[in-house]
């Protein structure tokens, strides 16, 4: 539900956010004047000591001032657990619950600073545990205090003043936003939304040069966050709860999903054999995409042998090496690319550790194994890579022989732009070829690292027809459809089980944000319960809840017409929520352009049950996927894990050493057995 209101402006939490919060201050504050009813009795209000009469009016005082926030507490308990998240009515009291609240955080200032003065000056020759009780208390009131502070700035919105309301008379809803004066209030939250969000990008960023390619990026990831947040009225913890509820409900519709519509193939076949292949290409070649990530993924990788085996290369005086690798200055990152590639120095033509928004490191190197000249990409390591993720925007990319609309993410596609310029202006590639010029090219990359091998491998295709790109868990907002029909040939993606970055695209996060809110607004259990229900789910498994709902009878244009206030999530109109009864994905009719993973695509999934033990044997089968298969995004604790490269490179090697799988290959042009 939008963000309860008090004090003037709408807050970043719901009026049913309160039970959590304050339970724990109730158990605190109960504690708290148990112990000091303990004293107090103790001592029958007789203190033979100096300030007698100030301690004991402000033990009485601190007891009924306790006792009053007791009970305000439970009161505010109470109410915020009443109702749903889309019926706010049973807790229309909680704003003045909320000034009652604050209202005694006076007393509460005046006893810690009453405590605080009598254990400065009177305290002397009183019985030191009673000392000690009353400095705890005045202790635990300023670190109350504190932390009210902190969570005033935790849940403090920039945006948060409080919307016009509509004339009285008038219907609440589209005719009031299609006028000039909506339309104008509108226009003025966008902009203010937009400079809010620069704002923070410059302060996350502060460490990094304000120049104008940076402030550039800075407004145009700005303009896209802003805008995916405008349209509705969530605060994070409805976005929790709808999380919660849609991991469920997957996993629900994954249980009754028929097995037999996978259809499997002898690995003996020819679809099984270029499987097999692939396979052991793709576990060679992440060996190096892993490898650009440098000594952070080594030392996470080998946590034992890792710090040693590093400590004798690193903060050596090799300056023959600096020469070839850019950004390392200790040589640390050099060094443990030795360790994983097993490649020798003269091995490697150019590596490059520098890094800035849209310019992130690469390597150039022999493989002499395969015959390869190549060009690895790192993925997301550091702040300025995150930059150039969120630049989603999407930038032509044309391409000759290429027909219909070539597009591609921006950030990804300027990435690309600047290795392409290395490689060919800088003379690296020259280099290569005329040191062995039978070997072939190929490009590899993880993550960020994959979109930008990917786009690579496309600007690098017309000077290099026998280039291969081999693109792990590469993002799903990568290449228009033309664009990702082209690469077909040339690019392998490699996808593990559900990886949230292969199903991120904008028009997917529309999908998501249009479920969450379906499935929030339909739900009628209160928002603590599925918040705990949620975490035990996720904890401890169990079956999936059953989504009782008290909308079943409401009209459809009910949840899909655009209202203001508390009656709606939905704050104007967007092309995603046309119908939030429908289950078809907005993908097909958003405003955004649709984005798609590159070339051919191979899924490894996880045999077995979806939840097993920590120490259980993974078990994975592969089997060939389309783009389509990855429109939706799946809410699963493996959707984080599954995307690490430490991970991937697991799973492959799994595949292709003692093959504990089922080799599940399909017809790429079959999507039926990838609706998950």
């Amino acid at each position: 539900m939008p963000g309860v209101v008090v004090f003037g402006r709408r807050w970043g939490i719901a009026s049913d956010d309160f039970v959590f919060p304050g339970c724990f201050e109730l158990f605190v504050r109960v504690v708290w004047w148990i112990g000091t009813m303990i004293l107090y009795t103790y001592h029958k209000g007789h203190f033979d000591c100096g300030g007698r009469d100030v301690l004991h009016t402000y033990l009485i005082g601190l007891l009924v001032v306790l006792g009053l926030i007791i009970l305000s507490l439970c009161a505010i308990v109470y109410v915020s657990a009443q109702g749903t998240i889309m019926n706010p009515g049973p807790r229309r009291s909680i704003p003045a619950l909320v000034y009652l609240r604050a209202v005694l955080y006076i007393p509460e200032l005046v006893w810690a600073c009453l405590g605080a003065v009598w254990v400065s000056g009177d305290g002397h020759g009183c019985n030191p545990a009673t000392v000690g009780a009353v400095i705890t208390a005045v202790i635990a009131s300023w670190i109350i205090l504190l932390f009210t502070a902190l969570g005033v700035v935790f849940v403090f919105d920039p945006l948060g003043n409080p919307r016009p309301q509509p004339a009285a008379m008038e219907p609440l809803g589209v005719r009031d936003l299609q006028s000039s004066e909506g339309n104008q209030f509108f226009s003025t939250a966008r902009n203010l939304a937009v400079k809010v969000w620069e704002n923070r990008l410059r302060l996350l960023c502060c460490c990094l040069p304000q120049d104008e390619s940076n402030r550039a990026a800075f407004s145009s990831i700005a303009k896209l966050v802003s805008g995916f947040f405008s349209d509705t009225d969530m605060v994070p913890s409805d976005i929790a709860a709808g999380l919660a509820l849609l991991h469920q409900e997957q996993d629900k519709m994954e249980q009754s999903r028929d097995p037999d519509v996978i259809v499997t193939h002898s690995p003996s076949s020819p679809l099984g054999e270029d499987l097999e292949s692939e396979l052991e290409k793709a576990v060679h070649w992440m060996q190096f995409a892993a490898a650009a990530y440098g000594w952070p993924l080594y030392i996470y990788s080998n946590l034992f042998t890792g710090p040693c085996k590093l400590s004798g290369d690193c903060c050596k005086s090799r300056a023959a090496e600096y020469e070839i690798v850019g950004g390392d200055h200790l040589g640390c990152h050099f060094s443990s690319i030795l360790h994983t590639t097993g490649l020798q120095y003269r091995d490697f033509i150019y590596v490059s550790f520098h890094n800035q928004i849209y310019e992130i490191p690469f390597y150039v190197a022999l493989d002499h194994k395969r015959e390869a000249v190549l060009v690895a990409v790192r993925g997301t390591l550091s702040l300025k890579d995150v930059l150039t993720d969120l630049s989603a925007e999407c930038e032509n990319l044309p391409i000759e022989g290429v027909s219909g609309a070539c597009y591609a993410h921006k950030g990804m596609c300027q990435a690309a732009s600047y290795i392409y310029k290395k490689l060919i202006n800088d003379g690296i590639l020259n280099q290569a070829f005329s040191i062995a010029p039978e070997y072939k090219l190929v490009i590899t990359g993880h993550s960020l690292g994959a979109g930008t091998a990917s786009l690579l491998a496309i600007l690098l295709r017309n000077s290099f027809p026998t280039l291969q790109c081999y693109s792990f868990s590469p993002p799903g907002g990568l290449l228009s459809k033309a664009l990702a029909d082209y690469s077909k040939d040339f690019v392998l993606s490699v996808v593990l089980g559900k990886d949230l970055v292969p199903r991120l695209s904008i028009p997917n996060m529309e999908d998501l944000k249009r479920r969450i809110l379906k499935i929030v607004s339909n739900c009628n259990k209160p928002k603590y319960r599925i918040l705990l229900q949620g975490c035990w789910y996720e904890l401890f498994g169990g079956d999936p809840d059953d989504f009782p709902t008290e909308m079943d009878n409401r009209r459809e244009e009910e949840l899909s017409q655009p209202l203001l206030g508390e009656e709606s999530l939905i704050v104007r109109h967007s092309s995603s929520y046309q119908s939030l009864a429908s289950d078809d994905s907005p993908a097909h009719t958003a405003t955004h352009l649709p984005l798609f993973l590159p070339g051919r695509i191979l899924h490894i999934l996880e045999d077995g049950p979806a939840r097993r033990s920590c120490f259980s044997q993974v078990r994975y089968r592969a089997e060939w996927s389309n783009e389509m298969a990855f429109r939706s995004i799946l809410i699963s604790p493996r959707m984080l894990s599954d995307h690490m490269p430490d991970i991937v490179l697991r799973a492959l090697n799994s595949l292709t050493s003692d093959r504990p799988f089922s080799l599940c290959p399909s017809s790429l042009n079959d999507s039926q057995h990838n609706t998950i």
